[in-house]
């Protein structure tokens, strides 16, 4: 058998069915009728938000970075918790301006923003993450035509990456920020324009489970931006370290050290450069707010056997769930945590694999992992589901359509 990832702490089962917030799933697939569903736990969200500022600089500022869930009841419920929003296209704009977010609490990044987008930022004092100087020029002539004073930070494409990142966002040639030596004049022309100057935006990768290799990345953020406002003469109010910390998909992963990192950042904050003296410092974090709050459900409507091998086949699928495939970014598949919901306290009895309702060999969502005997009519679980599921997922691959989400 293959082992699974691990089942995030605070689920449980009543009458050995797994339960979400004290409800049993069951009870939610008939709330809204049929699976595949998407489940998102308040109570977890908030939680995991009330830990993080436990453990981190009662200065720090914390950011929900949209591209990790847009559902709207999620972003209502993250309105009141966070400190603002981070967004990645024109269409997020609307997301939270319809979940009722003041867009002067939103900032704005991304390396391909159309002038439709900056149009719309820039009319409702949206910041703007600038990720090249020929952005910041288009920005500055649309700011012009509208009478607008517009918000401008830059995007730093840092000289380092996140050491052990799922994603590495900086260092080297990339297609993301302005390269950090082409900075400092940057800076200089968007202060002397006349716009709103609100400082960098520097994140060098995403989903660390690396304690050491976050607060060595957060130390050298810090000195950059230092040393390029120092460069530039510029002060800077706002300064987005990004966030980069992970959470627990695979057999073998562990939970971060998040009373280390705070910590370290806390001592970082209180000897800071002179120049930074007056920053507003912020973490973005999508994944880690939300990610271990949701769990995908989906209905097993075939048991087979081929070639002496247990296949349980759902309703659901990569479709909605393309990383628990192992299609978003892994290079060796691994098993996400995956259980069978309706026999959650159930013993292993068999090894199977689960897979999706499609025609490819990839839409597998666990590969050969020890389950309780399940059947047709089962639901299984798949964890570690808040985060890059529905909204990351192709929903209109083979005409399946989007799954159901709900918040409890």
């Amino acid at each position: 058998m293959k082992p699974l990832g691990p089942i995030p702490a605070g689920f449980a089962g009543r009458d050995g069915i797994l339960a979400i917030d004290g409800i049993k799933v069951s009870e939610l697939i008939a709330q809204v009728g049929a699976t595949p569903l998407f489940v998102y736990s308040s109570a977890m969200i908030r939680q995991r938000i009330a830990d993080l500022r436990a453990a981190m600089p009662a200065e720090l500022a914390l950011h929900y970075a949209v591209k990790a869930n847009p559902f709207e009841p999620l972003l209502r419920l993250m309105a009141p918790l966070v400190d603002g929003f981070d967004i990645a296209s024109g269409g997020e704009l609307g997301m939270v301006r319809n979940a009722g977010i003041d867009p002067a609490l939103v900032s704005f990044a991304g390396p391909g923003k159309r002038d439709i987008e900056l149009q719309a930022a820039i009319a409702q004092q949206v910041t703007l993450n600038l990720e090249s100087a020929a952005e910041a020029e288009r920005a500055l002539t649309i700011a012009e035509r509208l009478g607008k004073t517009p918000r401008l930070a830059i995007r730093v494409n840092p000289d380092f990456d996140l050491k052990g990142s799922g994603m590495k966002m900086g260092g080297g040639a990339k297609p993301f920020g302005v390269d950090a030596d082409k900075v400092p004049a940057l800076a200089r022309r968007i202060v002397e324009s006349g716009a709103e100057w609100r400082g960098f935006h520097i994140f060098a990768g995403s989903q660390s489970l690396d304690a050491a290799a976050i607060v060595e990345t957060q130390g050298q953020t810090l000195d950059l931006a230092a040393r390029l406002a120092d460069e530039a003469g510029v002060n800077l109010p706002h300064l987005n370290i990004g966030g980069g910390l992970g959470i627990p998909y695979f057999p073998g992963d562990v939970p971060l050290d998040l009373a280390r990192i705070g910590d370290m950042l806390g001592e970082r904050l209180a000897h800071r450069p002179k120049v930074l003296a007056q920053t507003q410092v912020c973490m973005e974090m999508g994944r880690y707010l939300v990610g271990e709050a949701g769990v995908y459900l989906t209905t097993i409507l075939d048991r087979k056997e081929s070639h002496g091998e247990i296949f349980l086949v759902t309703d659901g699928g990569l479709h909605h769930q393309l990383a628990a495939s192992g299609n978003f970014g892994t290079v060796v598949r691994r098993n996400y945590p995956v259980a069978i919901a309706s026999k959650f306290a159930a013993p292993v009895e068999e090894e199977a694999s689960i897979v999706g309702c499609l025609c490819t060999p990839l839409d597998r969502l666990a590969d050969k992992g020890g389950f309780p005997r399940a059947g047709v009519g089962d639901v299984v679980a798949v964890f570690c589901a808040g985060a890059y599921g529905a909204t990351a997922s192709p929903f209109a691959f083979l005409g399946q359509g989007v799954a159901r989400e709900m918040l409890v």
